[in-house]
Protein backbone atom coordinates (compact mmCIF):
# COMPACT_ATOMS: atom_id res chain seq x y z
CA UNK A 1 0.00 0.00 0.00
CA UNK A 2 1.48 3.34 -1.04
CA UNK A 3 1.84 5.86 2.00
CA UNK A 4 -0.86 8.47 1.91
CA UNK A 5 1.27 11.47 2.30
CA UNK A 6 3.43 10.09 -0.56
CA UNK A 7 0.45 9.52 -2.31
CA UNK A 8 -0.55 13.00 -1.80
CA UNK A 9 3.19 14.72 -2.32
CA UNK A 10 3.07 12.60 -6.30
CA UNK A 11 -0.52 14.31 -6.97
CA UNK A 12 1.01 17.94 -5.71
CA UNK A 13 3.79 17.44 -8.16
CA UNK A 14 1.50 16.28 -11.01
CA UNK A 15 -0.82 19.24 -10.31
CA UNK A 16 2.38 21.47 -10.05
CA UNK A 17 3.12 20.74 -14.23
CA UNK A 18 0.58 22.85 -16.79
CA UNK A 19 0.00 20.78 -19.66
CA UNK A 20 2.27 21.98 -21.92
CA UNK A 21 5.11 20.68 -19.21
CA UNK A 22 2.77 17.08 -19.13
CA UNK A 23 2.63 16.94 -22.97
CA UNK A 24 6.74 17.03 -22.96
CA UNK A 25 7.37 14.18 -21.84
CA UNK A 26 5.60 11.68 -23.80
CA UNK A 27 7.28 9.45 -25.68
CA UNK A 28 10.09 10.75 -23.30
CA UNK A 29 13.33 7.53 -22.45
CA UNK A 30 14.61 8.92 -19.32
CA UNK A 31 18.44 8.08 -18.08
CA UNK A 32 19.00 9.36 -14.05
CA UNK A 33 22.05 8.60 -12.02
CA UNK A 34 21.81 8.49 -8.30
CA UNK A 35 18.47 7.48 -8.81
CA UNK A 36 18.48 5.68 -5.47
CA UNK A 37 19.16 8.45 -3.36
CA UNK A 38 16.69 11.30 -1.50
CA UNK A 39 15.61 13.28 -4.14
CA UNK A 40 15.17 10.38 -6.48
CA UNK A 41 13.05 8.76 -4.11
CA UNK A 42 10.13 11.40 -4.84
CA UNK A 43 11.24 11.41 -7.99
CA UNK A 44 11.41 7.81 -9.06
CA UNK A 45 7.98 7.24 -7.35
CA UNK A 46 6.40 10.24 -9.57
CA UNK A 47 7.49 9.07 -12.17
CA UNK A 48 6.21 5.20 -11.74
CA UNK A 49 3.04 7.12 -10.54
CA UNK A 50 1.77 9.01 -13.42
CA UNK A 51 4.51 7.40 -16.18
CA UNK A 52 1.51 5.92 -18.05
CA UNK A 53 -0.52 9.03 -18.15
CA UNK A 54 2.41 11.06 -19.26
CA UNK A 55 3.03 8.01 -21.42
CA UNK A 56 6.49 7.64 -20.92
CA UNK A 57 8.67 5.34 -22.36
CA UNK A 58 11.13 4.47 -20.23
CA UNK A 59 13.71 5.15 -17.40
CA UNK A 60 16.65 3.38 -16.76
CA UNK A 61 17.85 4.41 -12.84
CA UNK A 62 21.54 4.20 -12.07
CA UNK A 63 23.18 4.13 -9.00
CA UNK A 64 26.26 2.86 -7.59
CA UNK A 65 24.79 2.72 -4.03
CA UNK A 66 27.69 3.46 -2.39
CA UNK A 67 25.87 4.41 1.15
CA UNK A 68 23.46 1.21 0.94
CA UNK A 69 20.87 -0.23 -1.27
CA UNK A 70 17.77 0.98 -1.83
CA UNK A 71 14.93 -1.63 -1.49
CA UNK A 72 11.83 1.11 -2.86
CA UNK A 73 14.14 1.64 -6.02
CA UNK A 74 14.00 -2.60 -6.72
CA UNK A 75 10.48 -2.49 -6.09
CA UNK A 76 9.71 -0.05 -8.40
CA UNK A 77 11.58 -1.72 -11.29
CA UNK A 78 9.85 -5.15 -9.88
CA UNK A 79 6.10 -3.26 -10.19
CA UNK A 80 6.63 -1.34 -13.31
CA UNK A 81 7.94 -2.74 -16.32
CA UNK A 82 9.41 0.45 -17.95
CA UNK A 83 11.49 1.36 -15.08
CA UNK A 84 15.14 -0.72 -14.94
CA UNK A 85 17.84 -0.40 -11.82
CA UNK A 86 21.41 -0.98 -12.96
CA UNK A 87 23.77 -0.74 -10.56
CA UNK A 88 26.30 1.85 -12.38
CA UNK A 89 29.12 4.21 -11.29
CA UNK A 90 28.28 7.10 -13.77
CA UNK A 91 32.25 8.36 -13.06
CA UNK A 92 34.07 4.94 -13.81
CA UNK A 93 31.85 2.47 -15.78
CA UNK A 94 31.41 2.39 -19.35
CA UNK A 95 28.23 4.21 -20.96
CA UNK A 96 28.81 2.12 -23.97
CA UNK A 97 28.20 -1.05 -21.86
CA UNK A 98 24.81 0.07 -21.16
CA UNK A 99 22.49 -1.77 -23.79
CA UNK A 100 20.22 0.62 -26.00
CA UNK A 101 22.52 3.98 -24.15
CA UNK A 102 21.56 6.04 -27.63
CA UNK A 103 18.14 5.78 -26.98
CA UNK A 104 18.06 7.84 -24.18
CA UNK A 105 16.97 11.47 -25.47
CA UNK A 106 16.44 13.25 -21.29
CA UNK A 107 19.54 13.26 -18.89
CA UNK A 108 18.88 13.70 -15.16
CA UNK A 109 22.22 13.96 -13.39
CA UNK A 110 22.09 13.28 -9.83
CA UNK A 111 24.95 11.22 -8.63
CA UNK A 112 26.71 12.76 -5.52
CA UNK A 113 26.61 12.07 -1.67
CA UNK A 114 25.03 15.17 -0.68
CA UNK A 115 25.07 15.05 3.17
CA UNK A 116 28.19 16.66 4.60
CA UNK A 117 28.80 13.93 6.43
CA UNK A 118 29.18 11.70 4.36
CA UNK A 119 30.98 13.42 1.54
CA UNK A 120 33.75 14.15 3.88
CA UNK A 121 34.37 10.06 4.48
CA UNK A 122 34.23 10.06 0.77
CA UNK A 123 35.66 12.89 -0.68
CA UNK A 124 37.16 11.31 -3.73
CA UNK A 125 33.67 9.57 -5.06
CA UNK A 126 32.13 12.98 -4.39
CA UNK A 127 34.25 14.72 -6.73
CA UNK A 128 34.39 12.21 -9.05
CA UNK A 129 30.68 11.59 -9.39
CA UNK A 130 30.24 15.22 -10.11
CA UNK A 131 33.07 16.09 -12.30
CA UNK A 132 34.35 12.86 -13.70
CA UNK A 133 30.23 11.42 -14.12
CA UNK A 134 28.97 14.64 -15.46
CA UNK A 135 31.31 15.06 -18.32
CA UNK A 136 31.12 11.41 -19.36
CA UNK A 137 27.32 12.66 -19.66
CA UNK A 138 28.71 15.41 -21.02
CA UNK A 139 30.69 14.01 -23.76
CA UNK A 140 27.99 11.04 -24.23
CA UNK A 141 25.29 13.12 -25.13
CA UNK A 142 27.02 16.13 -26.99
CA UNK A 143 26.97 14.52 -30.26
CA UNK A 144 23.34 13.59 -30.32
CA UNK A 145 19.84 14.87 -30.26
CA UNK A 146 18.52 15.11 -26.62
CA UNK A 147 15.34 16.68 -25.23
CA UNK A 148 16.36 17.58 -21.75
CA UNK A 149 19.64 17.66 -19.89
CA UNK A 150 19.14 18.48 -15.99
CA UNK A 151 22.13 18.52 -14.05
CA UNK A 152 22.08 19.08 -9.83
CA UNK A 153 23.92 21.49 -8.53
CA UNK A 154 24.01 22.32 -4.64
CA UNK A 155 23.23 26.15 -3.40
CA UNK A 156 26.88 25.35 -1.56
CA UNK A 157 28.04 26.84 -4.47
CA UNK A 158 27.05 30.01 -2.49
CA UNK A 159 29.41 29.22 0.27
CA UNK A 160 28.72 31.27 3.40
CA UNK A 161 27.25 34.29 1.69
CA UNK A 162 28.54 37.99 2.12
CA UNK A 163 25.53 39.08 4.11
CA UNK A 164 24.71 42.20 1.91
CA UNK A 165 24.22 39.54 -1.19
CA UNK A 166 21.38 37.80 0.56
CA UNK A 167 18.64 37.40 -0.36
CA UNK A 168 21.20 34.74 -2.81
CA UNK A 169 20.47 35.34 -6.32
CA UNK A 170 22.09 33.24 -9.35
CA UNK A 171 24.50 35.89 -10.45
CA UNK A 172 26.13 36.02 -6.89
CA UNK A 173 29.71 34.34 -7.34
CA UNK A 174 30.21 32.99 -4.01
CA UNK A 175 32.56 32.54 -1.18
CA UNK A 176 34.17 29.30 -1.09
CA UNK A 177 36.80 27.90 0.75
CA UNK A 178 38.69 25.65 -1.85
CA UNK A 179 40.69 24.17 0.96
CA UNK A 180 39.03 22.85 3.90
CA UNK A 181 36.24 19.54 4.32
CA UNK A 182 33.67 20.76 2.69
CA UNK A 183 35.41 21.70 -0.48
CA UNK A 184 35.28 18.04 -2.26
CA UNK A 185 31.41 18.65 -2.63
CA UNK A 186 31.21 22.57 -3.06
CA UNK A 187 34.26 23.25 -5.58
CA UNK A 188 32.94 19.89 -7.56
CA UNK A 189 29.45 21.59 -7.72
CA UNK A 190 31.01 24.57 -8.93
CA UNK A 191 33.56 22.67 -11.57
CA UNK A 192 30.49 21.06 -12.65
CA UNK A 193 28.61 24.01 -13.73
CA UNK A 194 31.93 25.59 -15.49
CA UNK A 195 31.39 21.81 -17.38
CA UNK A 196 28.00 22.71 -18.62
CA UNK A 197 28.42 26.25 -19.38
CA UNK A 198 31.64 25.24 -21.66
CA UNK A 199 30.00 22.06 -23.05
CA UNK A 200 26.95 24.86 -23.74
CA UNK A 201 29.38 26.98 -25.80
CA UNK A 202 31.13 23.98 -27.53
CA UNK A 203 28.74 22.00 -28.72
CA UNK A 204 25.15 23.80 -28.39
CA UNK A 205 24.31 21.56 -25.72
CA UNK A 206 21.07 22.61 -23.68
CA UNK A 207 22.03 22.31 -20.04
CA UNK A 208 20.17 23.50 -17.12
CA UNK A 209 21.82 23.24 -13.45
CA UNK A 210 20.00 23.22 -10.84
CA UNK A 211 20.90 24.61 -7.33
CA UNK A 212 18.92 22.98 -4.56
CA UNK A 213 18.19 24.49 -1.55
CA UNK A 214 17.46 22.34 1.76
CA UNK A 215 15.40 19.68 0.72
CA UNK A 216 13.52 17.98 3.28
CA UNK A 217 11.26 15.33 3.57
CA UNK A 218 9.93 11.36 2.86
CA UNK A 219 12.79 9.63 1.38
CA UNK A 220 15.43 11.03 3.25
CA UNK A 221 17.00 8.22 5.52
CA UNK A 222 16.66 9.15 9.19
CA UNK A 223 20.77 8.38 9.23
CA UNK A 224 21.51 11.43 6.81
CA UNK A 225 23.35 13.45 9.45
CA UNK A 226 21.35 16.52 7.80
CA UNK A 227 19.97 18.39 10.51
CA UNK A 228 16.16 17.47 8.98
CA UNK A 229 17.23 13.77 9.29
CA UNK A 230 18.47 14.51 12.66
CA UNK A 231 15.58 16.00 14.01
CA UNK A 232 13.37 13.58 12.53
CA UNK A 233 15.14 10.62 14.01
CA UNK A 234 15.04 11.96 17.34
CA UNK A 235 11.76 12.26 17.15
CA UNK A 236 10.98 8.78 15.80
CA UNK A 237 12.84 7.28 18.57
CA UNK A 238 11.69 9.30 21.13
CA UNK A 239 15.19 10.91 21.92
CA UNK A 240 16.50 14.39 22.82
CA UNK A 241 16.82 16.16 19.76
CA UNK A 242 20.79 17.65 19.77
CA UNK A 243 21.84 20.64 18.15
CA UNK A 244 25.65 20.54 17.20
CA UNK A 245 26.26 24.82 17.71
CA UNK A 246 24.61 27.08 18.78
CA UNK A 247 22.12 27.09 16.51
CA UNK A 248 21.58 30.56 14.90
CA UNK A 249 22.68 29.70 11.78
CA UNK A 250 19.44 30.42 9.62
CA UNK A 251 17.97 28.71 6.29
CA UNK A 252 14.86 28.37 4.68
CA UNK A 253 13.57 24.74 4.03
CA UNK A 254 12.54 23.47 1.13
CA UNK A 255 9.93 20.66 0.99
CA UNK A 256 10.52 17.99 -1.49
CA UNK A 257 7.30 18.03 -3.24
CA UNK A 258 7.61 22.03 -4.40
CA UNK A 259 11.48 20.88 -4.86
CA UNK A 260 10.67 18.37 -7.21
CA UNK A 261 8.01 20.69 -8.97
CA UNK A 262 10.65 22.78 -9.65
CA UNK A 263 13.26 20.35 -11.18
CA UNK A 264 10.85 18.79 -13.51
CA UNK A 265 10.05 22.82 -14.43
CA UNK A 266 13.95 22.70 -15.45
CA UNK A 267 14.27 20.29 -17.37
CA UNK A 268 11.94 21.39 -19.45
CA UNK A 269 13.04 24.72 -19.76
CA UNK A 270 14.80 23.98 -23.12
CA UNK A 271 17.65 26.25 -23.39
CA UNK A 272 20.94 26.55 -21.10
CA UNK A 273 19.87 27.69 -17.59
CA UNK A 274 20.79 27.96 -13.71
CA UNK A 275 18.29 28.03 -11.46
CA UNK A 276 18.55 28.41 -7.75
CA UNK A 277 14.94 25.93 -6.67
CA UNK A 278 13.87 26.17 -3.17
CA UNK A 279 11.75 28.22 -0.43
CA UNK A 280 12.72 31.61 0.51
CA UNK A 281 10.66 31.95 3.87
CA UNK A 282 10.63 31.58 6.30
CA UNK A 283 14.45 32.34 7.01
CA UNK A 284 14.20 29.81 10.54
CA UNK A 285 17.35 28.92 12.73
CA UNK A 286 18.61 25.70 13.31
CA UNK A 287 16.85 25.95 17.03
CA UNK A 288 13.26 27.55 15.23
CA UNK A 289 13.70 24.23 13.07
CA UNK A 290 14.26 22.02 15.93
CA UNK A 291 11.61 23.68 17.98
CA UNK A 292 9.01 22.34 14.92
CA UNK A 293 9.89 19.13 15.12
CA UNK A 294 9.48 19.14 18.86
CA UNK A 295 6.35 20.81 18.60
CA UNK A 296 4.71 18.91 15.29
CA UNK A 297 6.31 15.57 17.27
CA UNK A 298 4.24 16.09 20.77
CA UNK A 299 1.53 16.51 17.92
CA UNK A 300 1.62 13.73 15.49
CA UNK A 301 3.48 10.61 17.73
CA UNK A 302 2.21 12.28 21.44
CA UNK A 303 5.60 12.32 22.71
CA UNK A 304 7.55 14.89 24.66
CA UNK A 305 10.78 15.94 23.00
CA UNK A 306 13.72 18.31 24.47
CA UNK A 307 16.33 19.86 23.57
CA UNK A 308 19.66 20.18 24.33
CA UNK A 309 23.28 21.75 22.50
CA UNK A 310 25.90 19.52 22.40
CA UNK A 311 29.42 19.10 20.76
CA UNK A 312 30.03 17.00 17.75
CA UNK A 313 32.45 14.31 18.32
CA UNK A 314 33.65 15.20 14.56
CA UNK A 315 35.72 18.02 14.67
CA UNK A 316 35.28 19.66 10.98
CA UNK A 317 31.27 19.52 11.75
CA UNK A 318 31.28 23.30 11.51
CA UNK A 319 34.00 24.28 9.56
CA UNK A 320 33.04 26.46 6.95
CA UNK A 321 29.21 25.65 7.66
CA UNK A 322 27.17 28.71 5.84
CA UNK A 323 26.03 30.99 8.65
CA UNK A 324 22.65 31.85 6.27
CA UNK A 325 21.33 30.25 3.19
CA UNK A 326 18.56 31.95 1.58
CA UNK A 327 17.87 32.24 -1.99
CA UNK A 328 16.18 34.87 -4.34
CA UNK A 329 14.08 32.52 -6.69
CA UNK A 330 12.81 35.61 -8.64
CA UNK A 331 14.32 33.96 -11.99
CA UNK A 332 13.05 30.72 -11.47
CA UNK A 333 9.40 32.45 -10.43
CA UNK A 334 9.29 34.21 -13.81
CA UNK A 335 11.19 31.90 -16.33
CA UNK A 336 10.20 28.77 -15.16
CA UNK A 337 6.44 29.15 -13.56
CA UNK A 338 8.46 27.91 -9.95
CA UNK A 339 5.84 28.75 -6.88
CA UNK A 340 6.81 26.92 -3.96
CA UNK A 341 3.62 26.67 -1.63
CA UNK A 342 4.60 24.67 1.77
CA UNK A 343 6.09 26.40 4.33
CA UNK A 344 8.59 24.47 6.53
CA UNK A 345 5.62 23.44 9.51
CA UNK A 346 3.07 21.89 7.36
CA UNK A 347 6.77 20.33 5.72
CA UNK A 348 7.77 18.86 8.90
CA UNK A 349 3.91 17.42 9.91
CA UNK A 350 4.07 15.90 6.76
CA UNK A 351 7.32 14.46 6.85
CA UNK A 352 6.38 13.06 10.22
CA UNK A 353 3.52 11.71 9.66
CA UNK A 354 4.98 10.31 6.31
CA UNK A 355 7.55 8.65 8.99
CA UNK A 356 4.38 7.59 10.91
CA UNK A 357 2.42 5.95 8.89
CA UNK A 358 5.74 4.41 7.62
CA UNK A 359 6.48 2.90 11.10
CA UNK A 360 2.50 1.10 11.37
CA UNK A 361 2.80 -0.72 8.60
Amino acid sequence: MVNKILQGDLEYIFNGLSDKERSKFKDSRILITGAGGFIGYTLLNFLAEYGSELEIDKVLALDNFILGKSEWLENLSNNFSFIRVRNFNVARDKLESIPSINDYDTIIHMASIASPTYYRKHPLNTIEANVWGLRNLLDFFSDKEIRGFLNFSSSEVYGDPDPARVPINEEYFGNVAFNGPRACYDEAKRFGETLCYVFNKEFGMKVVSVRPFNNFGPGMKLEDARAPADFARSVVYEKDIEIFSDGLATRTFTYISDAVVGYLKALQYGKFGYFNIGMDRPEITIRNLAEIFASEGERIFNRKIKIRYSKSQDNDYLTHNPNRRLPDITKARRELGFNPKIEVREGVSRFLMYLKEEAEK
